[in-house]
């Protein structure tokens, strides 16, 4: 394993564990904000999702960058 391959299956694992933590927590924070607005629980849930999109879009991007 050399060391570009090794740096991004770090960035990877750290990428799916900092998601996957939220992920866990996600349905407690968004019933914790239902109880002061439904309309605060759903861009809870919207800005996760988006969150993880912008994430691995702009690590595709710095990888094209990269030339990888």
């Amino acid at each position: 394993m050399d060391r570009d391959t090794r740096n991004a299956a770090i960035a990877a694992a750290v990428i799916l564990l900092v998601f996957g933590l939220a992920a866990y927590f996600l349905p407690a924070i968004m019933l914790a904000a239902g109880k002061v607005s439904t309309v605060l629980a759903a861009v809870i849930a919207a800005v996760f999702m988006v969150g993880l999109f912008v994430v691995l879009w702009l690590r595709g991007r710095s990888q094209r960058k990269k030339g990888l």
